[in-house]
C-alpha cells in the first residue's frame, strides 16, 4: 500500500532532464507564437493568446511529465479536468490550429523528443506561414456581389434587368427581401462582368434608373 503511494506520487524523471523540458517547452513556445504573429490575418489579434501559446507549450510538457507511465495520474488528470469548464469560444479556425499545435509539442517536449519538438515548431511554422502569404487559400472567383434596393411602383419588367445583360456575362439572383411594402424590394445579385474596366459606368448607369436606389458592389473575397 505504501509503495503505491509512493508510485503515485513520484515523477521518475531528474530535476535536469525536468529543468531541459521546460527550458526546449519555452524556446518552442517562442517560436510557435512568432510564426503566430507572422502568420496571422484575421481582425481580432490579441496579445493575450500569443503568451498563452507559449505557456500551452510549457503546461503540457509539465503535464507529461507528471503522468508519465503511471496510469492512476492520467484518471486523475482526466478527473480534474473534467470539472473545469471552458466557455471562451475560439472563432478563428487558425487559433485552433495553433491550439493543437501547441498541445502537439507540448507532449513532445514531454516525453524528452526534443529534436522532434523542435523541427516540427519550425516545419509546422514554416507551412503556416507560407500558407497565410500565398494566394492557396483564396478563391478563383471573378464574380462579384450587386447589391441595390428598387421600387417596382407598378412596374412590369424592371429596366435594371436589361442594364445587367448588357454588362455582364452572367449574373444570378441570390436574394430578393421585401422592405416596407411589397413593392420595395432589397435585391442581391452575383454578377460576372464582360470588361470589368466598365464597373464604375455600370455601376453610375444603374443609378440613375429609375426605382433604383442604394446601389453597392462589393469585391470583398468574404462575401462570396
Amino acid at each position: 500500500m505504501l509503495q503505491d503511494i509512493n508510485n503515485i506520487f513520484n515523477v521518475g524523471i531528474t530535476p535536469q532532464e525536468m529543468f531541459l523540458n521546460l527550458l526546449v517547452g519555452l524556446v518552442a513556445g517562442i517560436i510557435i507564437s512568432i510564426f503566430y504573429r507572422k502568420s496571422y490575418n484575421g481582425p481580432g489579434y490579441q496579445a493575450s493568446f500569443v503568451n498563452s501559446l507559449i505557456l500551452l507549450v510549457i503546461i503540457t510538457s509539465i503535464v507529461i511529465m507528471v503522468i508519465g507511465n503511471n496510469l492512476a495520474r492520467a484518471f486523475g488528470l482526466v478527473g480534474a479536468m473534467s470539472i473545469i469548464r471552458f466557455r471562451t469560444a475560439v472563432k478563428e479556425t487558425q487559433d485552433i490550429m495553433y491550439i493543437f499545435f501547441a498541445l502537439a509539442i507540448g507532449m513532445a517536449v514531454g516525453v524528452g523528443q526534443h529534436g522532434l519538438a523542435i523541427f516540427s515548431s519550425f516545419f509546422i511554422g514554416t507551412i503556416t506561414y507560407v500558407l497565410s502569404k500565398s494566394k492557396f487559400s483564396t478563391p478563383i472567383k471573378s464574380d462579384l456581389l450587386l447589391q441595390f434596393t428598387y421600387n417596382a411602383n407598378g412596374n412590369g419588367v424592371a429596366d435594371y434587368t436589361k442594364l445587367i445583360d448588357d454588362y455582364c456575362k452572367n449574373s444570378k439572383l441570390i436574394n430578393a427581401k421585401a422592405i416596407g411594402s411589397e413593392e420595395m424590394l432589397e435585391l442581391s445579385y452575383y454578377v460576372g462582368f464582360r470588361n470589368k474596366e466598365k464597373t464604375t459606368e455600370f455601376v453610375q448607369k444603374l443609378r440613375k434608373i429609375k426605382g433604383v436606389l442604394n446601389v453597392n458592389l462589393f469585391y470583398d473575397e468574404e462575401y462570396f
